[in-house]
């Protein structure tokens, strides 16, 4: 893997402790959270920017599902606390039972 520029390590930066501060307010509150994963490809970011809250089966995935929007918003704020404008923030946070290595 190549090393980082400067501005991608910023971004990487912010997105980590968005996400971290996703994943702990999650864990709380969610029933059945594994944990909070993201993938991004810096040269087209914030746009391929996409996290995953991972559910440990299919019954807590269900369950937390009608959260969706509100958990989407939640994490569109704290990017936004982070200087980053999420345009369509539906499709930047989703629920899943996949794993990072799925």
């Amino acid at each position: 893997m190549k090393k980082l520029s400067v501005v991608q390590q910023k971004q990487q930066a912010a997105v980590m402790a968005a996400v971290t501060s996703l994943e702990q307010q999650a864990l709380a509150e969610l029933a059945g959270l594994v944990q909070c994963w993201f993938s991004l490809e810096y040269e087209a970011f914030p746009g391929s920017l996409l996290v995953r809250l991972q559910f440990s089966d299919d019954a807590a995935l269900e369950q937390a599902q009608p959260e969706l929007l509100a958990w989407q918003k939640k994490f569109s704020g704290l990017m936004l606390k982070k200087g980053v404008v999420l345009k369509e923030m539906r499709k930047h946070l989703v629920m899943t039972t996949l794993g990072p290595d799925d």
